[in-house]
């Protein structure tokens, strides 16, 4: 089956970029996604209205075909609090709650029935001092919260305590923690001091293994054999958990990844390697952006897929440079997320504009 490359969904609402996606746990029904408004919105990708979808650049100006119809998602829930933007999220096993992370150094944990805080870290002396950039959930019940910080610690919290100190600090990286990823005792994390380290809670023991250029992204393969890794240095790496090898590496030409945080994940049932683009390679058109997929065992490229800044109507707005001359803007696709880890029919992908895009097979 070829890589999904069709729009099914628009997803409108947010009021900036957003930063952080994550589908609900099986069977996968629903969407959140952080925004640099500083909100967390809760879709249902569904079709539930229709929108029109603009023409193929393929077609003709002159052609009187009509475009075909693509559905809205149904936006259910909007979630506020935040003083910054949202940088990353994560959703409990059950779908009753979720966490929420940004730019204003505190952990918030949702219940997602009532849009009401349940707990919030941060504000004393023990908390983060610096935006956080990731955070997933671990331990037995999803009773734990895992964070990483520009503040270049890993933070866990005990949500079943009543204390808002973390359990334990975690100071081994010498730069920012951009991602984090959690396996049973097991903690994934990857900084910009171009480190993946491991660390078992059992043994108390930190692996680490060394990329070179910053870490941007971490995906784990279902069985956690292997792992994958973006870098700033325009290349992905499937590492082998087990010895620290590569098994892997996914490049292209056209695509270049050297400045921004650019999220790569597994999909099609751990078939390909997709990611995002930040735009500064080949340039594009009326404000596009771009994702790109590879064969996870070739490593042959098999989609170039080009995503519209959003719908008819929601045109970025037009800037003039310091030359004086229009500035064209780029949906710079930073985020990702694949239903059902990489195991579903459908995945999401958002960044500059604002709009989510959901792609799948039908």
């Amino acid at each position: 089956m070829a890589f999904p490359n069709k729009p099914i969904a628009h997803l409108i609402g947010s009021n900036g970029p957003v930063h952080a996606l994550t589908y609900s746990h099986s069977p996968g029904t629903y969407i959140l996604a952080g925004s640099a408004d500083r909100t967390v919105r809760l879709y249902n990708p569904q079709p539930s209205t229709s929108i029109h979808h603009a023409a193929s650049s393929h077609i003709p100006k002159s052609s009187n075909a009509a475009a075909p119809a693509l559905p809205q998602g149904l936006l259910i829930q909007s979630y506020s609090g935040h003083g910054y933007e949202v940088l990353s999220l994560d959703v409990t096993t059950d779908n009753a709650r979720f966490a929420s992370v940004g730019g204003d150094r505190t952990v918030f944990y949702w219940d997602v029935t009532t849009a009401l805080t349940i707990r919030r870290f941060g504000g004393t002396p023990q908390s983060h001092t610096a935006r956080i950039n990731c955070v997933a959930f671990a331990g037995e019940d999803d009773s734990l919260l895992v964070t990483g910080s520009l503040d270049t610690t890993v933070r866990i919290w005990d949500l079943k305590s009543k204390s808002l100190k973390p359990i334990q600090v975690l100071s081994e990286a010498r730069d920012s923690l951009s991602a984090v990823v959690v396996r049973g005792a097991e903690m994934v994390t990857g900084s910009v001091d171009g480190r993946v380290r491991t660390y078992d809670v059992r043994m108390g023991r930190c692996v680490t293994d060394v990329i070179g250029p910053s870490v941007t992204s971490l995906c784990t393969t279902m069985d956690g054999k292997a792992l994958l890794v973006g870098s700033l240095d325009s290349k992905i790496r499937l590492m082998d958990r087990e010895s620290g090898g590569c098994l892997k590496t996914y490049s292209d030409p056209g695509w270049k990844n050297e400045e921004l945080r650019v999220q790569s994940i597994l999909g099609g049932k751990e078939k390909y390697i997709v990611t995002g683009d930040e735009m500064t390679g080949t340039p594009s058109r009326n404000s596009e952006g771009r994702i790109w997929a590879w064969d996870i065992l070739t490593g042959t490229l098999v989609g170039q897929v080009t995503v519209p800044w959003g719908p008819p109507g929601h045109e970025p707005k037009k800037s003039i440079g310091k030359d004086g001359k229009p500035k064209e803007r780029s949906n710079v696709l930073s985020c990702l997320a694949w239903k059902e880890n990489g195991f579903g029919d459908q995945y999401c992908v958002s960044g500059t504009s604002g709009i989510v895009t959901v792609f799948g097979y039908h």
